[in-house]
């Protein structure tokens, strides 16, 4: 099972490497909306900290749900879904493995955003604890967003509907994270009811992906 997930993530690296449609369009989009907020919005000092967390998250949220509808509807379009579908015999394999490709490639705009929002938002965003904070935002968000991609890309409007499908199941983690950033840059406020908030929230996701999945791509 191990090795199909790895073999899943690696086509999709691998896509991705020789196309770079995805993560091109997520960096662009990312580093767009993170230097329009930092130039509408006044943060200096305070307010830069008050408002770096919601922006961040903001950017992140709209940056992976246009990456996880282009994954799935590049699938579906080369027929790789239908390829996956007559190789794979456990569902769940697949799930993960979109899910692992997703988490990888959104990563890989969180590690860009970083450095960018503590230089634009004046805050200091390169800490251990928030880039913990940051991959646990990503592995739910990679797995809400695989499944509700998988649903969307069967609709005519699918660039429309997975941010409709996906953004009201996605306010508690979105709320979490933002919350338990926000905690850890002002330093003093509790964070750990919010950090296992994102983790129940990760592991119920998982769960019903795993489930649900293979009614969804066979529906």
């Amino acid at each position: 099972m191990l090795r199909q997930i790895g073999a899943i993530v690696a086509k999709d690296l691998a896509a991705e490497l020789h196309t770079r449609e995805i993560v091109s369009a997520m960096l662009v989009f990312a580093t767009m909306a993170i230097l329009i907020f930092s130039f509408a919005l006044d943060l200096r000092g305070a307010s830069g900290r008050a408002a770096a967390p919601g922006v961040l998250w903001t950017t992140i949220a709209f940056s992976g749900t246009l990456g996880l509808s282009r994954s799935l509807a590049r699938e579906q379009q080369n027929g790789g879904l239908s390829g996956l579908l007559l190789a794979v015999e456990e569902r769940s394999v697949i799930f993960f493995g979109k899910a692992a490709g997703s988490f990888v490639l959104m990563l890989l705009v969180v590690v860009v955003l970083l450095p960018l929002g503590s230089v634009l938002l004046n805050v200091n965003l390169l800490r251990p604890d928030i880039a913990g904070v940051m991959v646990l935002g990503t592995v739910g968000y990679a797995a809400v967003g695989t499944l509700l991609a998988a649903i969307a890309v069967n609709t005519r409007a699918r660039e429309v509907m997975l941010p409709i499908l996906a953004l009201p199941v996605l306010v508690p983690l979105l709320i979490a994270a933002v919350q338990a950033t926000a905690g850890l840059l002002e330093g003093m406020v509790p964070v750990d009811s919010w950090i296992r908030m994102l983790v129940v929230y990760d592991l119920v996701m998982i769960a019903v992906g795993v489930v649900t999945f293979e009614y969804v791509v066979e529906g």
